[in-house]
C-alpha cells in the first residue's frame, strides 16, 4: 500500500517505508483541497498587498523591508539559492528522503500557503528516486533546518546536485537528474521558498531513523547479553518476575521478560551458590539499565511522532484567512529528545563493552583472550580494545548538542537549538553501539564454541550461534577478524539476529 501525504501523524515504520524501501507515496483528495484553500489564502494577501512576513517582506532581520509584487518570485528563489549553505560529507540517502517525506507531509497540513505542485513534484522526486544531496553540517535548528532543505529545494529549482536510482548513481547537476527522471525544474512563487525551508524536518528524519536503529539494538542487546550471559554461567534469579514487579518500571520487566524467554532451556545457567553468590553487575542488572534505554526510546519515538503531523511553518497561514508568526520551526523539542536518546544508547555499548572484557579475562574457565593457543596466539584480544574505543567515542558524542546556543541572523534569531547536531550524534551513537555489541556477539560465539556442548545452549542461544556460524567460522588460531566483526554487524543492524531469534522465542518485547 501507498504511504499517504495527508499531513498527519506518521510512525517510524511509514518513514523507514519511504526513506529506505522506497515505498511510493500520493496525496490524497482531502489533503489536496486543504492545500489549496490555504494557497487561496496567500493570493488573496497578495491581491489587497497586505503586509506579511515572509510572503511581501524580507526574512529573519529583513522582516521590516517590503518586497514589491514583482518580486515576490525572485525573492523566494534568492532565498533558497541563499540559505544552500551546507559543508561536509553527505547526509545518508535515507536521512535526506525521510526528511523530503517529512517536509512534504507537513506541507500537506494546508497551513503553508504553497501551491499543490510544488509539493507534487517534492513526491514526484520521492518516487523517481531523485536524492538531493545534503550537507551533513550548516544547521543550527531554528527558523527550521535551513541549510539542509534549502540543499533540497535547490533540486526543484534545477540546481543543486542529487543521486539517482536508476541508471550511472552520480551524483548529477539538479537538471540532469530531473531530466533523467522526466521532470522539469519548477519556479517558486510567493511564499514557496520560505515554506519548503521553515522547520526541523531534517532533524526529525535523523531523530526518526537513530530511534528505529536503537530500537533495533535495544532487543539485540538483550540477545547478546543471553549470549554471554551463558559462556559466563549466569544465575537468572536476577531476572525474576517478581523481582522487577516489586521495580515497575516496564523497561525493566520488558528485558527480563525478554531474558526469561532467551535463557529457557539452558543447561549453563546457575543457581546462587553454585558458582557464586551474585553475578556482576554487567549481568546482573540488564534489566535495570537495558531497561532504562528502552523508556528512553519510548518517549523519543513519541516526539518524532507528534512532529510528524506538525505544522512548522512561520507565518502558518489558516484556512479563516488568519496569517499568525510564530516559532513552531524551533528544534528544542526533538534538539532534547535526540540529546536523552544519545545518552541512552550508550548505556547499551558501556554494558556491552564490559561483558567483552570479562569474556577475555581468562575466567570461569574460559581461556585468556578466547583462544585455545595463547602466546602464539593473541585471539581475540583487540576485539576488545575496538569494543573499548567505539564505547569510548560514544561518550563524547553523548555530550549534549541542545545545550548550546549561538545567536543567528543579527540578534533576531537569538535562541537556537543545534538540533541537527544532536540527532547526528545520536544516530553515530547508534553505528558504534551496533559495532560493539556485534563484537560482543563474535567474542560470545567463540566463548560458547569453546565450552562446548552444544546441547545445553538455550533454543535461542543455539538459533543465534548457528546463524553468526554461517558468516563466521570458529578462531582457531589468529586471523583477520576485521571481516569477521563486519559481518557479525551486518547481521546485527539487518535485523536478522532478532528475526532468527524470534522464530524460536516469538516476538520479544
Amino acid at each position: 500500500m501507498p504511504v499517504l501525504l495527508d499531513g498527519e501523524t506518521k510512525d517510524i515504520a511509514q518513514i523507514r517505508a519511504v526513506a529506505c524501501s522506497r515505498e511510493e507515496v500520493v496525496i490524497p483528495p482531502e489533503a489536496a483541497e486543504r492545500i489549496e484553500m490555504s494557497r487561496r489564502v496567500v493570493e488573496e494577501i497578495i491581491a489587497r498587498g497586505r503586509r506579511v512576513y515572509g510572503i511581501t517582506t524580507g526574512f529573519g532581520k529583513f522582516a521590516d523591508v517590503s518586497i514589491s509584487r514583482h518580486e515576490l518570485e525572485v525573492l523566494q528563489e534568492n532565498l533558497v539559492r541563499s540559505h544552500a549553505t551546507g559543508v561536509g560529507e553527505p547526509f545518508a540517502q535515507d536521512e535526506v528522503r525521510a526528511a523530503m517525506f517529512l517536509r512534504a507531509n507537513a506541507l500537506a497540513k494546508g497551513m503553508s500557503g504553497i501551491r499543490l505542485e510544488v509539493i507534487r513534484m517534492l513526491v514526484e522526486l520521492l518516487n523517481r528516486g531523485v536524492t538531493p544531496v545534503v550537507p551533513r553540517k550548516g544547521s543550527v535548528g531554528a527558523s527550521g533546518d535551513l541549510a539542509p532543505l534549502a540543499h533540497i529545494s535547490l533540486v526543484l529549482l534545477g540546481g543543486g546536485e542529487a543521486w539517482c536510482d536508476f541508471g550511472a548513481k552520480g551524483p548529477f547537476r539538479g537538471e540532469e537528474a530531473l531530466r533523467a527522471a522526466g521532470l522539469e525544474p519548477i519556479t517558486l512563487e510567493a511564499k514557496e521558498g520560505l515554506a519548503l525551508t521553515n522547520g526541523v524536518q531534517m532533524t526529525a528524519a535523523v531523530l526518526a531513523l537513530a530511534a528505529y536503529d536503537g530500537s533495533l539494538l535495544a532487543k539485540t542487546a538483550d540477545i547478546v547479553a543471553s549470549l554471554t550471559g551463558q559462556a559466563l554461567r549466569c544465575i537468572p534469579d536476577a531476572y525474576d518476575e517478581r523481582l522487577v514487579g516489586v521495580r515497575p518500571h516496564t523497561g525493566a520487566q520488558d528485558v527480563a521478560w525478554n531474558l526469561r524467554a532467551l535463557l529457557a532451556g539452558s543447561g549453563f545457567t546457575t543457581r546462587p551458590g553454585e558458582i557464586r553468590v551474585q553475578d556482576p553487575y554487567t549481568i546482573r542488572c540488564i534489566p535495570q539499565v537495558h531497561g532504562a534505554v528502552r523508556q528512553a526510546l519510548e518517549h523519543v519515538k513519541s516526539v518524532v511522532e507528534i512532529e510528524t503531523g506538525s505544522a512548522t511553518d512561520n507565518p502558518l497561514v489558516f484556512p479563516d484567512g488568519h496569517v499568525v508568526s510564530g516559532g513552531n520551526f524551533h528544534g528544542q523539542p526533538l534538539a532534547v529528545a535526540s540529546d536523552y536518546l544519545g545518552l541512552a544508547l550508550c548505556s547499551l555499548a558501556n554494558m556491552s563493552e564490559r561483558r567483552v572484557a570479562r569474556l577475555m579475562s581468562g575466567t570461569e574457565g574460559l581461556p585468556l583472550f578466547l583462544t585455545p593457543e595463547g602466546g602464539l596466539n593473541s585471539g581475540l584480544m583487540l576485539a576488545q580494545y575496538t569494543a573499548a574505543a567505539l564505547a569510548s567515542e560514544c561518550k563524547v558524542l553523548a555530550h549534549p548538542a541542545g545545550v548550546d546556543t549561538i545567536p543567528t541572523s543579527a540578534d533576531q534569531e537569538d535562541h537556537v537549538s543545534m538540533s541537527t547536531i544532536a540527532a547526528r550524534q545520536a544516530r553515530d551513537i547508534a553505528a558504534n553501539v551496533a559495532g560493539v555489541l556485534a563484537i560482543e556477539y563474535f567474542a560470545s560465539a567463540q566463548a560458547l564454541d569453546l565450552r562446548g556442548e552444544a546441547h545445553r545452549l538455550s533454543p535461542a542461544a543455539a538459533a543465534a550461534l548457528k546463524l553468526l556460524r554461517s558468516k563466521v567460522e570458529f578462531v582457531s588460531q589468529d586471523r583477520e577478524m576485521a571481516p569477521d566483526i563486519a559481518a557479525a554487524r551486518e547481521l546485527v543492524m539487518s535485523g536478522e539476529l532478532v528475526r532468527m531469534v524470534e522464530q524460536v522465542t516469538g516476538e520479544l518485547r
